[in-house]
């Protein structure tokens, strides 16, 4: 018996070390990726501002617009990928995703038809205008998902309830960019394709909230491993399921809120990374939420170094980068899947 307990303990031991490997490893790249950003732009300008005399621009565009917009790329990619963690989790799915539960989808119907309407009347709409009402569309739809929550109708309810908010928005969405002049059109398909510009902009105060959502989920790891096993064995284990869930769902509704009202519309990040980091590392949820809000977060910067440097006149909306390296990695997942099967 001694024995046996010594051998678990050992290969417990050395899964801990193996986790703490790989989040030690998560850790050294997101650095990588934030310097990197730091460094990237046509003004040559870097961590080195910080112990040499720089001139009144560099320093500009140093504090102005490098450094928020490589913080603001870090929240909002943690943010996606750790919902994109809990909800194939809450969902029983490994492909769910933050905008499947219809979230973003209210959020961009809110965003589009503000710009709509100000056009339409002639106002100009501050730089926090469109952020703002992204945040009251998800907020709405982030109200109805709480019902159904507290209404215990599942799962399933949840699932389809995105789906049905996806499905309407888009349609409203189509009539409002066919309605839509050449000027209206660019700025609603280049927010609706993600862009962190809006979010930089925006006051410090405005990332709190997620910043506190973002570290209060983070340590539910040891509850999610419960409630993976099913409400049962989680309620066996002292685990109060029916109250965990509204809260689980109420964080990630509030990440994802604020990640579309800060910089649009960004797909495959909430599914790309937790499961390819289940995939390489195991399912164990302390593990899995930390490693999915670094992964995430460097995802995200990198996506925007590239979507920086791409073109030399601009830059690529980055939620068409995250997309076009995240389709093929989707394909292959759904493709291996399968062959599991």
């Amino acid at each position: 018996m001694s024995a046996h307990r010594n051998g678990l303990h050992g290969l417990f031991g050395a899964q801990q070390r193996r986790y703490r490997r790989w989040l030690l490893s998560l850790a050294v790249v997101l650095m990588a990726a934030v310097v990197l950003s730091l460094q990237s732009g046509a003004v040559g300008v870097g961590l080195d501002v910080l112990w040499r005399p720089v001139s009144a621009l560099e320093q500009q565009v140093f504090w102005q617009l490098r450094l928020p917009r490589t913080l603001l790329a870090v929240l909002v990619g943690a943010s996606l990928a750790l919902c994109g963690a809990v909800l194939q989790v809450l969902l029983h799915n490994p492909l769910a995703e933050p905008g499947l539960i219809g979230i973003s989808s209210g959020a961009s119907l809110a965003a589009v038809l503000t710009l709509s309407l100000a056009a339409w009347l002639g106002w100009h709409l501050p730089h926090w205008g469109v952020s703002l009402s992204a945040f009251a569309g998800a907020l709405v739809v982030t109200l109805l998902l709480m019902l159904l929550s507290r209404r215990r109708l599942g799962q399933g309810a949840l699932l389809l309830f995105g789906v049905a908010v996806g499905i309407f928005a888009n349609a409203i969405l189509t009539w409002l960019l066919y309605l839509a002049d050449d000027a209206s059109l660019r700025t609603f398909l280049f927010w609706m394709m993600g862009s962190l510009g809006y979010g930089q902009r925006l006051p410090w105060g405005w990332w709190l909230p997620a910043i506190f959502a973002l570290l209060w989920l983070v340590r539910q790891g040891r509850r999610l491993d419960l409630l993976a096993l099913g409400e049962q064995q989680a309620r066996l284990q002292g685990l109060n399921a029916h109250q965990l869930r509204p809260r689980l769902v109420l964080a990630v509704c509030l990440l994802t809120a604020f990640s579309v009202a800060m910089s649009g519309v960004i797909g495959f990040v909430g599914l790309l990374v937790p499961h390819l980091l289940r995939l390489l590392a195991g399912g164990r949820q302390r593990f899995l939420l930390p490693a999915s809000a670094l992964a995430g977060a460097a995802l995200l910067v990198l996506a925007d170094v590239l979507a920086r440097q791409t073109l030399v006149s601009g830059e690529l909306p980055i939620g068409a980068v995250t997309a076009t390296l995240g389709a093929p990695v989707f394909v292959w997942l759904l493709v291996k899947r399968h062959a599991d099967a």
